[in-house]
């Protein structure tokens, strides 16, 4: 259930974007993708779910390219993915439990008992059992991100994708977020790849990190690895980062 990425290209017009990316992201790890405003790291996460056709290259789930795939097959590909998207995109005039019963209602075939039963699950594994009626604007920030993951797994996927999921966040409520998304991908073994500007999530959590630069993939490590590199574009930018990231907060 690995995401494999080979020779990837992605052009718009003549500005080429991603330039031969070749990169894994691992089962029931925190795959993170960083980099700078204009890196890459956006249009890469798009190709991956499919919300962007690629110029060239290969996405492999497993053993199937999802680029080449047609109708039925990537169909039933995308009904494993889940979405945590930045600014949670909670339907306003739904209340928590609809919007977390609408991919079930929408790709599964259970019945209103199961789904119900479903929605409760997902609730509870996000610490929100008592918001279901709730209407989006009756919440804070912090609770619409766990409405949005509750939302992303309800249909059990294979794979996690999280895009920039701290953003607009407190320090404190991010890190419950950052938490809750590394139980949840270990938990329930998913390949969970995250898009991010929030060093300390990366530094906390990131099993496996792609530091994208000018479209080309500049490093690739760990965490651990990360803390020790002599990658002087890597250490410019995570040093930059933390100083940003220290003067907003």
């Amino acid at each position: 259930m690995s995401i494999k990425i080979k020779n990837l290209f992605k052009s718009f017009g003549e500005k080429e974007v991603l330039k031969d990316i070749n990169v894994e992201f691992e089962v029931g790890k925190s795959n993170m993708i960083i980099g700078g405003s204009g890196s890459g790291k956006t249009v890469l996460m798009k190709c991956i779910v499919g919300l962007m056709e690629p110029t060239s290259g290969k996405i492999m789930y497993d053993d199937m390219d999802f680029v080449s795939m047609k109708g039925k097959d990537k169909r039933n590909l995308r009904v494993n993915l889940g979405m945590l998207f930045q600014y949670s995109a909670l339907f306003d005039s739904m209340s928590v439990a609809d919007n977390v019963a609408f991919p079930l209602r929408m790709f599964s075939t259970k019945s209103p008992k199961e789904i119900k039963k479903r929605v409760d699950f997902c609730l509870d594994r996000v610490n929100l059992p008592d918001a279901a009626l709730l209407l989006p604007d009756e919440i804070s920030g912090g609770m619409k991100k766990r409405v949005g993951i509750a939302r992303a797994i309800a249909l059990n996927p294979k794979y996690l994708f999280c895009d920039e999921p701290n953003s607009g966040l407190d320090p404190i409520t991010a890190a419950v977020i950052d938490e809750l998304i590394k139980e949840i991908t270990e938990e329930f073994k998913t390949t969970t790849v995250i898009n991010t500007h929030d060093m300390k999530s990366v530094m906390d959590f990131g099993d496996n990190i792609i530091f994208l630069k000018d479209g080309v993939v500049q490093w690739k490590g760990t965490n651990d690895e990360l803390r020790v590199s002599d990658d002087e574009v890597l250490n410019g930018f995570v040093n930059a980062s933390q100083f940003l990231d220290k003067d907003h907060k």
